[in-house]
């Protein structure tokens, strides 16, 4: 059986009575502030539910469903979000350090204000999400799908974009010293190539030199 509390008060906020939890259901549950770190959740459904404030550090939601589901403030540092579908989330001021999000799916969510440094979001479907005011410093977004997100006023300083796509973003006041951005395709649908490699103009006698 588990026991699920809240991260503060320790109050008992669900008990389950399965000895896993993979492919659990808890669609629609109220656990709001809930300590759910170190847990195993792959496959796991979340949809509609309220985990406002809820704590996944280190939790494995490998393949878990989180359609629609309040995840404002939630802290999944160094979680496993790998083929997560967090489509029409709201992960708002949540913290994703570190946390691994490949392939996973966050068409329309909402990702504003959000602490995403080394998050890893390669090959993920970020199509219409909004990253707003965003911290995704070091952030790997390489071959990401970004078509119309809102990236504006957020921090992409040492990012990899390499091979993402940009169509159609909007990237006003953005941060992107030192990001990798090689064949990915831009706002306007132009493809970004590599930075050109200086070459030696030295005659043929001065290479002995």
């Amino acid at each position: 059986m588990f026991e699920i509390k809240h991260c503060e008060t320790q109050e008992v906020l669900l008990r389950i009575d399965e000895d896993v939890l993979d492919g659990y259901h808890l669609d629609n549950a109220k656990l709001a502030g809930a300590d759910l770190s170190n847990m195993q959740f792959p496959g796991a459904t979340f949809r509609n539910a309220d985990l406002r404030g809820a704590n996944f550090e280190n939790s494995n939601l490998e393949g878990a469903v989180l359609k629609s589901a309040d995840l404002t403030r939630c802290n999944f540092k160094n979680a496993n979000l790998q083929y997560a579908d967090l489509t029409d989330s709201y992960l708002d001021n949540a913290i994703l350090t570190e946390a691994d999000c490949s392939h996973a799916i966050l068409r329309y969510t909402k990702l504003t204000d959000a602490e995403c440094t080394g998050t890893l979001f390669l090959r993920a479907d970020m199509s219409l999400i909004n990253l707003s005011g965003s911290n995704c410093n070091d952030a790997n977004l390489a071959h990401a799908d970004l078509r119309g997100a809102n990236m504006s006023t957020s921090n992409f300083n040492g990012a990899n974009l390499t091979g993402a796509n940009l169509l159609d973003a909007k990237m006003a006041n953005i941060q992107m010293a030192g990001v990798h951005m090689e064949n990915a395709i831009g706002p306007h649908g132009h493809v970004i190539a590599p930075p050109k490699i200086a070459v030696s103009r030295s005659r043929w006698w001065e290479f002995w030199k």
